[in-house]
């Protein structure tokens, strides 16, 4: 099963260039690229629907539209239908070589049942024209596609033989709440990112100079509406992105929190110094990151990484679940 990992590993890089790729694609106004899905205006390129590009071009210059966001969305479709390919490939395989696998079918269905549900989701985020819920699961559902596969090749690298875990019980219960809480922080994350609530706060550590500046969580929580509207189909409250803002601050400050004392728990740990210092050290890149963000009024560069630095971080935590999880 050399050929199994192997795709696995495939499966798991790209997987994770996808989730920044989907990031770069949203935060550069390239989601409604092409306003069709699958193709670009019922053609396979942009290259081939220029003409129907062009003619919306011509309606609306300053549109949603246009050759460079249609080629992003493009682009970003071809690699996460590549990615969904590997998927049942995986799956696949793993029925075929079910006795020599390590843990069964569940896992490799599952991803294969979550790339799907991936597949709806792109074509809604389309089709229901950036819905703020919508794009922020399909989000949350690519960081999941990529820490299954993480987890998958974990458990395969470790049957192979090439990786050996000593199990440490008393850091089970910490690291799993330690994961559940960067998943938070991340749905969070989507949140502010998919209503474009990251500058309803422009200054640091004061958000609109003050520790609690007016804000509307009731708007700014309503999971069913549309971008930028109120449930009642009104515009949406200045206070209600500031809402969003400052709760994704102060989860990240629980998280830290939270983190920098499990990562001195780590450290402290025989063998678990190098993972320690992992996890800490993607903390302080994301908190930078999320910090620079504000100070540098979102530079696409900077918000791609913090969207990068998130998966890494994600991903550290599931390996560290995983190490403490098996032998």
């Amino acid at each position: 099963m050399i050929f199994y990992r192997k795709l696995i590993l495939a499966a798991l890089i790209l997987a994770f260039g996808v989730v920044s790729l989907g990031a770069y694609v949203r935060l550069s106004d390239a989601g409604l690229g092409c306003p069709d899905w699958p193709g670009c205006y019922g053609a396979l390129t942009p290259h081939l629907a220029a003409d129907a590009i062009n003619a919306e071009l011509a309606v609306r210059p300053d549109g949603p539209v246009s050759h460079a966001k249609a080629w992003k969305e493009m682009v970003h479709r071809y690699f996460a239908g590549t990615l969904g390919l590997l998927v049942l490939a995986i799956a696949v395989l793993a029925w075929r070589g079910r006795r020599e696998t390590n843990g069964g079918m569940g896992l490799p269905l599952l991803l294969l049942g979550l790339i799907v549900f991936q597949a709806l989701l792109g074509m809604w985020t389309v089709t229901k024209l950036l819905k703020p819920l919508v794009v922020s699961s399909h989000l949350l559902g690519g960081m999941a596609t990529m820490s299954l596969l993480l987890w998958l090749w974990l458990r395969e690298r470790s049957q192979s033989g090439h990786a050996y875990f000593a199990r440490v019980d008393h850091l089970r219960g910490i690291a799993g709440l330690g994961l559940v809480l960067v998943v938070a922080q991340i749905a969070l994350g989507g949140w502010v990112s998919t209503n474009y609530a990251a500058l309803a706060c422009t200054d640091f550590p004061l958000c609109q100079g003050a520790w609690m500046p007016t804000m509307d969580f009731a708007h700014g929580f309503t999971l069913r509406r549309e971008l930028g509207e109120t449930a009642s189909g009104e515009l949406l409250p200045l206070a209600a992105l500031t809402a969003i803002h400052w709760t994704h601050r102060l989860m990240a400050l629980v998280v830290s929190l939270y983190l920098g004392w499990l990562v001195l728990r780590v450290f402290r740990t025989p063998g678990y110094a190098g993972t320690g210092l992992i996890i800490g050290g993607l903390l302080v890149l994301q908190v930078s990151l999320g910090i620079s963000n504000v100070l540098l009024s979102l530079p696409l560069a900077v918000a791609v990484a913090h969207n990068t630095a998130a998966q890494m971080l994600l991903a550290s935590m599931v390996w560290l679940n995983f190490r403490v999880r098996r032998r």
